[in-house]
Formats: C-alpha cells, structure tokens, sequence
C-alpha cells in the first residue's frame, strides 16, 4: 500500500438462493478454491471468509449458505430496501443464456429494486469477474487493510481439508444421503521433509443405513471420495497428500451438533 488516501477496503456478503453459485463465485474471485460446491442445496453451513488482495483495494468476501426462498417474489426486495450499505445485483451463469435474456433479466430487476449496480457474470466461465471486483472497489471505503496481502481466508486449513472431503461425498453419493454427514480430520501432519502431508480423516454420519452407501461395494466409493478430496487437497497444500479416510464410524447426535449440524436443517 503506497497511499493510504485512495486505498479501498471493506466487507463484501455474497447472499442469494442455494445453488445459484455463491461459493464457486467467491472461488474464482480469490483465485483459490476455499469454499465447497455440488449440486445439492445447502452445501455451504458456515460462515466463510474469503480475502482479495491488489495494489488499489481488499476486498473480505463472506460466503453464505443459501437463503430460504421469499413469501413472495418481491419479498426479498423489500428487505433489501431496508439495507443502508450498496447493494450490487450479481446475475450469474450468463453463459447459458444469450445477451438477449441477460439484457430482459437486468431491465426486471432494476424495476423491483434501486441497485448500487448490476453486474452479469458466470462464475464457473470467469466472465465479467474483472469488473465485479473493479465495481465493488468503487463502492468501497477507504481504509486500510484488514488482513495481510498473502491472507486468502480465515480458515485453519484442517476445516478446509474436511470440507473438501465432505464435498465430494455429497458430489459421489446418492441423492437419499442426506447433508448430515461431517468430516473430523484425526491427523494432519507434514513430513519432516515437506514432501508430503499425511492426513486422517472419519466420515460422520446421521444413520447405521448410511454406513454402507458411504463405504460402497468392496469400499469402492469410500475410496472414490478419498481420491477426489486428494486432488484438491494437493492443489491447496502445494504439496503430495496421503490421505486415508477411516471406516471406523462414530454415529453421534451430539458429535454432529457440535460441527454445525442441526436437525431443522
């Protein structure tokens, strides 16, 4: 930071509906893959921070799981009216569509709600992304950094290890598993040489029924699971993992409430 006088900085929430892309949006904005993504709803359940760091501003990504649907169409509308910080309308997944919907959609949306600005992206393309974050800067204020400019999130790397897990048993695994499963990393050690990082790790479940759908035919998909979670381990690590993902179950209630996991969920 040369000048402190035009340095932007702030906290930006990315809210919006389960699977319209939030976490994979925030991934490609920071560069780094952080938060979880799959198709099934509510793959997110905690509060994620993520940083962007250049020479003009940091912007402080919040990552969060996706809101209910409104009463009403213009519910929601209505509760953003009430926000006093800029509000900035992401459209997402444009490369599906052509210009002319994009174009329709933005037109609608401006008549429900005074934007700050409206921004058309695809988040899995990483089109547009250049002038979201160049939009965002602009309706930031100035200040100082929040985190140091090698910082890409708040958190530990074992969460992130056991969401990476976690995200690929609810990518394998049929749609009759249910989001009560979470991942307890048992050991995370890299080797006195720093060519590899040995990592344990126990799948928790809801269900005794569930024990055989996670584990597979011979341990099929237990090992599938383990194999994907490596590659994006490697990728966040810069470093070769050996990962074992045990088989030995702990089904507990009270476990599973201490990692977030709530029944009305």
């Amino acid at each position: 930071m040369d000048n402190l006088s035009t340095y932007k900085s702030g906290f930006v929430a990315i809210i919006g509906r389960p699977n319209v892309g939030k976490s994979t949006l925030m991934n490609h904005l920071i560069g780094q893959k952080i938060a979880i993504t799959s198709s099934k709803a509510q793959t997110t359940r905690n509060r994620i921070q993520t940083v962007y760091t250049d020479d003009e501003g940091q912007i402080v990504f919040l990552d969060t799981p996706g809101i209910n649907k409104a009463k009403n169409k213009l519910g929601e509308y209505d509760v953003l009216s009430k926000v006093n910080t800029p509000v900035v309308l992401v459209i997402n997944k444009t490369d599906t569509v052509d210009k002319q919907a994009v174009a329709d959609a933005i037109n609608t949306y401006k008549e429900v709600h005074d934007f700050d600005a409206i921004v058309p992206v695809s988040a899995l393309r990483g089109h547009n992304q250049a002038e979201l974050i160049k939009t965002l800067k602009r309706l930031l204020p100035f200040g100082p950094q929040f985190y140091d400019e090698d910082t890409i999130t708040d958190q530990p790397e074992r969460q992130i290890v056991a969401e990476m897990i976690r995200e690929q048993a609810l990518r394998q695994l049929d749609k009759e598993i249910p989001h009560g499963i979470a991942v307890v990393i048992d050991r995370m050690k890299e080797r006195p040489d720093g060519s590899c990082m040995d990592i344990e790790a126990t799948i928790i479940c809801e269900r005794d029924s569930h024990k055989g759908i996670i584990i597979g035919k011979q341990g099929a998909m237990l090992k599938k699971i383990g194999t994907k979670a490596r590659i994006s381990m490697e990728n966040l690590l810069d470093m070769k993992v050996n990962l074992k993902v045990k088989k030995d179950w702990r089904d507990s209630d009270t476990l599973l409430r201490n990692y977030g996991y709530r029944e009305e969920n």
